[in-house]
């Protein structure tokens, strides 16, 4: 990135990801403008929000997981500077705890706030149920591979997690509970970091970019649609390309989207107290509490393109496992159901960093870990983190094209 006073860099794209690397840049006193039709109404806007690396860790991921780990240790000072910038005040969280293994976190809740407020960041843990016999078989196989990693779990029995929520059906039969992951509302993290960048005073044009601009071999800026009052061209010393699922349609990176619904539930009291992910004859769910009362339940999985119909059928199965596992889903009221594109990449890792070609940076393919890699991704541009920076490095997909 430009030292200070040096040319404007360019953003293009306004979720999460790049609207904090945009901020980042605004506290450095770096020059910068965001490019995007509609900021925060894309993935981010879709996303439930979890930061929850142990609990989503798969057998094939382990590069993903210590990414994962790695960002959530830097959620709480980034949460914390983020509220203070757009003027929330306490976010309900602080860092704490020990470190096991070398992946645990330790969020804590800390004193003077209640979770509703600002971010709505919570730390109470990730608790991963079984429905079924081979569910439970599933997840003791999983517990098992946790264990090698060396990761916080505590294995549970049916009434065991019953007892952490009550809500559950009793036909659960065991659980996990990852005590260190975390959630926030993904929603109040992009309005607090467009409030941030107004107060700094950073330029946000509300348009689509088109393509780049090219003078020789170096990116130089990026082409926008026209219309109204915005500008043909936005100029830069550099361009991030942060556009999600879109990234491909402006430059050769390997993202493509990956289409997952998601509905909104509303209670007057909240149904469960923390995160519950569960898995209801080989089919996965997970449920969302918000301070608020508000119980996201997501999310499909879906090769569809750029297809963001919601459908009956993906509702229908959404609902079908919630329920299975906590019964009461059914009695909320629906607040909304919406559908976002992840942007994927072959192997699942993010794209993160110079593309080869002068003057085009990437900040791209998060998948399903947008809101949690923020903090992370925005540590890799600015060079606060070298060592996991390789496992993002795009180069990686040139070294077998």
């Amino acid at each position: 990135m430009p030292a200070k006073g040096a040319q404007v860099d360019v953003i293009v794209g306004g979720g999460v990801v790049g609207l904090s690397v945009a901020w980042r840049l605004a506290r450095e006193g770096r020059p910068v403008t965001v490019i995007d039709p509609a900021p925060g109404s894309g993935a981010s806007y879709a996303a439930a929000g979890m930061l929850a690396p142990v609990s989503e860790v798969t057998y094939t991921e382990a590069p993903l997981l210590r990414l994962g780990v790695a960002s959530l240790r830097r959620w709480p000072a980034f949460a914390a500077e983020l509220a203070a910038d757009a003027g929330l005040g306490t976010t309900g969280l602080e860092a704490g705890g020990q470190e096991s293994a070398g992946h645990a976190v330790g969020l804590r809740l800390a004193q003077g706030g209640p979770p509703g407020r600002g971010l709505d960041l919570r730390a109470d843990g990730t608790l991963d149920v079984a429905f079924g016999a081979d569910d439970l078989a599933a997840l003791e196989e999983l517990a098992a591979f946790m264990d090698k990693l060396g990761l916080p779990v505590e294995r549970l029995t049916g009434r065991e997690c019953r007892r952490l929520e009550p809500m559950l059906a009793p036909s659960v039969r065991g659980g996990l509970l990852a005590p260190d992951d975390a959630w926030v509302n993904p929603r109040r993290v992009t309005a607090a970091l467009l409030t941030a960048l107004e107060r700094r005073g950073v330029p946000l044009v509300r348009a689509r970019a088109t393509g780049l601009l090219h003078e020789g071999d170096a990116v130089v800026g990026v082409r926008l649609e026209p219309g109204g009052d915005v500008p043909a061209e936005v100029r830069g010393e550099r361009v991030l390309l942060a556009a999600g699922a879109w990234s491909a349609g402006l430059a050769d990176v390997p993202v493509r989207p990956v289409k997952g619904q998601i509905i909104r539930l509303r209670s007057p009291q909240p149904l469960l107290g923390r995160c519950v992910r569960g898995t209801v004859h080989g089919s996965s769910v997970y449920l969302v509490p918000r301070g608020d009362g508000e119980l996201v339940v997501g999310a499909t999985q879906e090769e569809m393109g750029f297809d963001t119909k919601v459908t009956a059928g993906g509702l229908y199965e959404l609902l079908r496992d919630a329920r299975e596992l906590v019964p009461g889903v059914t009695e909320l009221e629906v607040a909304d159901v919406v559908a976002g594109l992840r942007p994927g990449t072959p192997d699942n890792l993010p794209v993160i960093g110079p593309s080869g070609t002068p003057g085009l940076v990437y900040a791209t393919g998060h998948h399903r870990g947008g809101v949690l890699l923020a903090p992370l991704t925005t540590a890799i541009l600015l060079g606060e983190e070298s060592e996991l920076a390789a496992l993002c490095a795009p180069g990686r997909f040139r070294e077998f094209s």
